[in-house]
């Protein structure tokens, strides 16, 4: 019998449960959506067939109501855009929980990538003892932040995660029930999240998921890779951001940092008295009942007594008793349930008493500033760490000076307020590292870095604060823009020959982690160049790394889309070759990229294992494979500057910022509520590029289904070469290139993604017009050469279960996106009045912010 292709899967698992139970959605009784089921799909055909015969969104929302409705007010009008809205949310949802369920059936568990396969991989090739021996090195760190990208508050994520389950297990009744409850539940908030809000959303994936998926994957290891041998080494670890990245927001105080590390050990002592529980029932035999016993109840102390109240265990004491409960099981009751002992010890080991590591991250500018304060103040006061002409020295010769700075300064009650908060997060770090341990927050990272100043500017604050002896903290510069990764390799160089520096690296075990983003470097420099910029930064960074003895390690700041780093990850880690470290793998992980990647226990376990399958195919199996020659660096370095060239050209036409404040819903992301962080970095009523942050800025683009900063100047790149008639010189980098083919595959994903259709209008428009028409031409022009130069007839042919996926969902959001271009023409026609209906004018801003939810939500596929 023929295996079914992952495509067939899809179509049989997913597809058609998705018809089946909308079916069921569709007929429920709803009290305020009654008629919504029965008009929706009219209106979606109205849609279809619209976009067809070139009709505009406002055509083909007059047409619907012309021809479906009997002369309707414009209160039932909008009564009912807004209807469609919340059926189209929840039809969203139902997808993506048909979608959860057949996880495991669609991707093969045990197939390329994952650990099984490696592992079979090793033992053919006979390099088992190389992998152990790799592994006992070789990390991947995921690290959750609270970036708003996804628009389901904690309720719906509860009930998505319900619904996945009955649908696996067929529960007709419990779909109908929880099909009802969606239709009941609000899919918006009134207010924004607090960063502990946040914090907390993000803390269900670790106590769910992460805390079993995590120790499923070290259970696999130890026991059929590593033949039982303990690795001396975690393997997989996981970083958290919410409660301590300040980067722009100020809402992030020291009290929110230390609630948020108390809330993360609170979460992870309940898991452990969960697991203690279990294991009572099973260990009742001499010599381990009354050890578990007294453990149970020194976690139940920890989860329930005031922290006045409780004597503190030690990590070292818990793992201590463990181990001595798991000598006596093996000498004296011939190991029985040592599985489910080891389980938990490999919690242990993998997450401490920390649960996740909390980083601290700030802008380097925001740093700057208050580090200027401090002086200042301290000058003020007649302290004589810094020299009265301190601030009048070159910036070598500050950094030479910073490198020497130690003392111990107030924690609080400064004048600069932002000098007090900085301030206090290092003294926050210094607490949660006395209660939950050093890993529970060692990393200080600093945005928008530029130069080596910016780094000792934070490394004397460290020093400042009287951690006395070794800092026990890594200092990790962020490079973002295409100009600060042109010499962050410089930039380290000033470090590593810092003598100072050089000896705290030396406590650090010779690493330093350097993180760098791709979401601004693509805003700031376009997809090509952007990814490019990374590739050869990471191989600067890596050379002058070695050149010093220091073990570089990369944590890339990725978001969902390619435009922003995301796509097909795994396959990014897997095409550098041995000239990039790749030692470890750490990535920022946000929104639905988290929900759709690691949101179940099966798509957690598969991800993580092809993370680390990656890295360890990279350094075993690979060869030489992935190393670019010469020629292909110049190639690729030529395209980068073409395609940098052409998007910088259109970051500057004039219509570009007007164009997407008037045309898109950049101006609505701020009003959706979904983060505790401002939309832009600045407090002006005036838009101001640098200030705009990645996430609105693609994601307005994202919204008018054009998709801009994952292709613009990919096609103006590649035709030099056409119209050179050198056009094989593409298309044999893309056969041999792994690196380019997962560059243009992902580009592909964002195309895939775009419908051009939806603002064809615009070509007509008196201001934009032209403007409209510059961008669909470098679509048009990109599509068409990339399919050329991978030799394919249409988008995502090697991945038609994930094309199928985003048609599917593109299916779904249409008549949202009707509405929502609909509305916003409404508003444009609205205001140009010579007395303008601001009531009227609120409707509409309402839909469009409404309609914002849908699209984002179905876009959880594109990482």
């Amino acid at each position: 019998m023929a295996l079914k292709t992952k495509l067939k899967r899809f179509n049989d698992n997913v597809l058609g449960n998705f018809q089946m139970y909308n079916s069921v959605f569709t007929g429920l009784p709803f009290d305020s959506i009654s008629s919504t089921g029965v008009m929706l799909p009219l209106f979606h055909e109205t849609c279809e067939k619209g976009f067809k015969n070139k009709k505009n969104p406002t055509e083909i929302v007059e047409y619907f109501f012309e021809k479906y409705q009997e002369n309707p007010t414009e209160e039932e009008r909008v009564d009912l855009m807004f209807r469609f809205i919340q059926y189209i949310e929840r039809q969203v949802v139902l997808f993506d929980a048909i979608e959860d369920s057949a996880f495991p059936i669609i991707n093969n568990m045990n197939g390329l990538g994952t650990l099984r396969n490696i592992k079979e991989v090793a033992k053919s090739s006979n390099k088992r003892e190389e992998l152990v021996k790799y592994l006992n090195d070789f990390k991947v760190r995921i690290v959750l932040t609270a970036h708003p990208t996804q628009f389901y508050p904690g309720t719906v994520l509860g009930i998505i995660t319900d619904l996945t389950k009955a649908i696996k297990e067929g529960d007709l009744v419990m779909i109908k029930k929880l099909l009802a409850q969606l239709g009941k539940t609000q899919f918006f908030k009134q207010q924004k999240p607090t960063p502990f809000d946040e914090a907390v959303n993000l803390i269900w994936y670790l106590e769910n998921v992460f805390y079993h998926s995590f120790s499923k994957i070290s259970n696999y290891i130890e026991n059929n890779i590593a033949a039982g041998r303990p690795l001396d080494n975690e393997v997989i670890n996981i970083g958290f951001w919410p409660g301590g990245d300040r980067d722009g927001n100020p809402f992030v105080t020291t009290e929110i940092t230390l609630q948020v590390a108390e809330r993360l050990r609170h979460s992870l002592m309940t898991n452990y008295f969960r697991d203690l529980r279990k294991l009572k029932r099973r260990l009742t035999f001499e010599g381990v009942k009354d050890p578990v016993f007294n453990l149970e109840k020194r976690i139940y102390e920890e989860i329930t007594f005031p922290i006045a109240q409780r004597k503190q265990l030690k990590l070292e004491e818990f793992k201590n008793e463990l181990q001595q409960i798991r000598v006596t099981i093996i000498e004296q009751h011939k190991s029985l349930f040592l599985d489910e002992l080891d389980d938990l010890i490999h919690k242990v080991n993998l997450f401490g008493f920390h649960f996740a590591t909390l980083d601290i991250r700030q802008d380097s500018r925001v740093h700057h500033n208050a580090f200027t304060e401090l002086v200042e103040e301290l000058q003020n006061e007649g302290d004589p760490t810094f020299p009265v002409n301190y601030t009048s020295w070159s910036a070598d010769e500050q950094v030479e000076f910073l490198s020497t700075v130690k003392g111990k300064i107030k924690p609080e009650g400064y004048k600069d307020e932002v000098l007090n908060k900085t301030i206090g997060s290092i003294y926050a770090l210094k607490t949660i590292q006395k209660k939950n341990g050093e890993l529970g927050c060692n990393r200080y990272i600093i945005s928008n870095n530029q130069t080596a100043l910016n780094v000792m500017q934070t490394f004397a604050m460290l020093n400042l604060c009287g951690f006395g002896g070794k800092l026990p903290v890594d200092v990790i510069p962020l490079f973002e823009t295409v100009d600060d990764l042109l010499v962050a390799d410089k930039v380290m160089e000033q470090l590593y020959q810092n003598k100072a520096y050089m000896k705290h690296l030396k406590n650090r075990k010779f690493k330093q982690t350097i993180m760098l983003g791709f979401s601004d470097g693509t805003k700031d420099g376009g997809y090509l160049m952007a990814n490019w910029g990374i590739y050869k930064a990471k191989e600067n960074l890596t050379a002058m790394s070695r050149k010093y003895g220091i073990k570089v390690i990369f944590f890339d700041g990725r978001g969902g889309p390619p435009a922003r780093g995301g796509g097909k990850t795994h396959q990014f880690y897997a095409s550098f070759g041995p000239t990039i470290e790749n030692q470890e793998i750490q990535l920022t992980v946000q929104g639905q990229t988290i929900s759709s990647n690691f949101g179940t226990l099966e798509s957690s376990q598969y991800n993580l294992e092809q993370l680390l399958s990656a890295g360890i195919s990279n350094e075993l199996f690979s060869g030489n494979r992935n190393v670019l020659s010469k020629n292909e660096k110049e190639l690729l370095n030529d395209m980068a500057n073409t395609s940098y060239q052409s998007y910088v050209d259109f970051k500057n036409h004039p219509k570009f910022l007007p164009y997407l404040e008037q045309m898109s819903t950049l101006q609505f992301y701020a009003k959706t509520n979904i983060g505790s962080r401002p939309s832009k970095r600045s407090k002006s009523a005036q838009l101001n590029f640098s200030d705009l942050r990645a996430i609105p800025f693609v994601g307005s683009w994202s919204q008018l289904k054009q998709n801009v900063p994952g292709f613009f100047g990919v096609g103006t790149a590649i035709k030099k070469y056409e119209e050179k008639g050198e056009l094989q010189k593409i298309k044999d980098l893309y056969e041999n290139s792994d690196f380019f083919k997962t560059l243009l595959e992902n580009s592909m994903m964002s195309l895939s993604k775009s419908f051009f259709e939806l603002t064809s209008y615009m070509a007509d428009d008196p201001e934009f017009g032209a403007f409209w028409k510059l961008i669909y031409a470098e679509y048009e022009l990109s599509k068409r050469l990339i399919l050329e130069v991978a030799g394919h007839t249409k988008l995502m042919e090697t991945s038609p279960e994930g094309k199928a996926s985003i048609e599917v969902r593109e299916h779904i959001v249409l008549p949202l996106l009707t509405i929502q271009q609909y509305a916003l023409r409404k508003i444009q026609e609205l205001k140009r009045q010579s007395k303008p209906d601001l009531k009227q004018i609120g409707v509409y801003e309402k839909i469009v912010t409404r309609s914002l939810f849908g699209n984002i939500n179905a876009s959880r596929n594109s990482a």
